[in-house]
């Protein structure tokens, strides 16, 4: 069946909505009854009324989880049978797809169809690589002398808060617990207050899967007062954190009035993408539309400044503009639509001021602009003569904004990359070999992708320098952000 608007309207009456917080195995009210109203950005409709919680829910749900990772019930279980309870996780994720894109697409107003075919796979796709990962990992023994045994092994950090964005709500929420949970910890997830709708589905699935009561709980609610309350909190251990720079230094600041928890920030970004002239120019122009339009914009590593040798420039922008103006703009429930709405009608406003405070500081609207100002909407927006001084050059926009600029040389080219207090990601095209390594290695950045754009797999880290954070999620580095070394020292006969 042609998975039309008509068949998304049709599953939507086949599905429940969750409105209520999950701790310690069941769906429970916020403990004074408190609710907020979570809208589909792309229509205004009033989806559900959620539970708002509060510190005496944080409280709640720590508890449980530190009863939980105490008795042992998954925190001293062997790696594969934690292993076969993750499995069945991704397993049930997947036979759930449908309902997840669309719980996802309603709650954030992205289009469908990518969640249906990149967000909820790929979230499946990281419960399955830690879950085959965990009994593959080995402990160490030390090179002490023949009378001493010194060995080295890995335990679970204890009790982990994960506090994600609303961007790729799924899709993050399974980075910070594939490996949180596989390790043996138990987690208390924080939904941004825009997106609860798949974690709650999450909750709900991870207990069909065998996870036990109190191992995971969602508590759903405003960041300034459940996330802060996490963040204080003096039993739980870790915190790990995606979302704007802001907060993240909130909670750095958390930890230091608390208990010292580690905080891992994955925060903001303002990602360049280098394009020199000896590149193949239609990969280029392809790659940096879907670097900076994919998800509306509403990337951590969209590749926002768009530096171009100056010798194709033209060029560049002839196809680039091109590309942006053949996005189809629309309802997120129409299987061709590639641009869907943004997350509020707050947001998208701020949006629209960035563009209209880039033309205001001399900047040139090549297309795209403001949008209908009753929507959430923003279409593809190209500006030029972008200088690096100008805010739309320095500050993260998350939204559907390119900001062009151009350069001579190699050398400008990095200084320009460079001027960012963000350190996220970059982007580079040439088909010279030496220059990409050169570059590649003068670039501030976590992740540099060489004539593509995002490079992204669960087997690499992902994560920034500089005020980007210094949180690394996926591969098996981020095992190391959910468990603690220990020596145990054995002095022989």
């Amino acid at each position: 069946m042609s998975k039309d608007k008509a068949y998304w309207l049709a599953k939507r009456t086949q599905i429940t909505l969750r409105t209520q917080a999950f701790i310690n195995g069941e769906f429970t009210n916020s403990s004074n009854g408190d609710t907020y109203p979570t809208i589909n950005p792309a229509s205004g409709e009033l989806l559900v009324d959620i539970a708002a919680c509060n510190e005496a829910d944080v409280n709640r749900a720590v508890a449980a989880a530190r009863r939980t990772f105490e008795s042992g019930v998954w925190s001293k279980q062997a790696p594969a049978e934690r292993k076969a309870v993750i499995k069945k996780l991704a397993q049930l994720i997947n036979e759930n797809l449908e309902e997840l894109a669309l719980l996802e697409s309603l709650n954030v107003g992205k289009p469908v169809m990518d969640a249906l075919n990149v967000d909820i796979p790929g979230s499946a796709a990281c419960f399955e690589w830690y879950a085959e990962a965990v009994d593959k990992l080995y402990g160490e023994v030390a090179p002490t002398d023949r009378n001493n045994i010194a060995m080295i092994t890995r335990e679970p950090v204890g009790v982990v808060a994960a506090v994600i964005p609303w961007n790729f709500p799924l899709d993050i929420a399974a980075w910070k617990l594939a490996p949180a949970l596989i390790t043996g910890n138990s987690v208390i997830l924080k939904p941004a207050e825009q997106s609860p709708l798949t974690a709650l589905r999450l909750a709900e699935l991870a207990k069909e899967a065998g996870i036990p009561d109190g191992v995971l709980n969602v508590v759903t609610g405003y960041g300034h007062i459940v996330g802060k309350a996490l963040g204080l909190h003096n039993e739980v251990d870790c915190l790990t954190f995606t979302g704007s720079t802001e907060v993240g230094k909130l909670f750095m600041g958390y930890a230091a009035q608390s208990n010292m928890k580690q905080v891992w920030p994955e925060t903001g970004g303002k990602s360049p993408n280098l394009i020199f002239a000896d590149c193949d120019l239609d990969a280029a122009v392809e790659h940096a539309a879907m670097g900076i339009f994919f998800n509306q914009g509403e990337v951590c590593s969209a590749n926002s400044r768009i530096l171009v040798e100056s010798s194709i420039k033209a060029q560049f922008l002839e196809k680039f503009i091109a590309k942006a103006q053949s996005m189809k703009v629309g309802d997120p429930l129409a299987s061709d639509t590639q641009i869907g709405a943004l997350i509020d009608s707050k947001h998208a406003a701020n949006v629209r001021r960035y563009i209209g405070q880039a033309l205001e500081e001399g900047a040139a609207l090549l297309t795209g602009g403001p949008g209908d100002e009753s929507t959430a909407t923003v279409p593809p927006t190209v500006l030029d003569n972008v200088l690096e001084t100008m805010t739309i050059a320095q500050e993260e926009v998350f939204g559907p904004v390119a900001a062009v600029m151009s350069f001579d040389s190699e050398e400008q080219a990095i200084a320009l990359a460079n001027n960012s207090v963000y350190g996220l990601a970059a982007s580079l095209w040439t088909s010279n070999l030496n220059r990409a390594h050169r570059v590649a290695a003068r670039l501030r950045a976590g992740t540099v992708s060489v004539n593509t754009m995002d490079a992204l797999d669960f087997s690499t880290p992902f994560g920034g320098y500089k005020q980007s954070g210094f949180g690394r999620d996926l591969s098996l580095h981020a095992l190391d952000k959910f468990t603690q070394l220990k020596t145990t020292w054995i002095k022989l006969g």
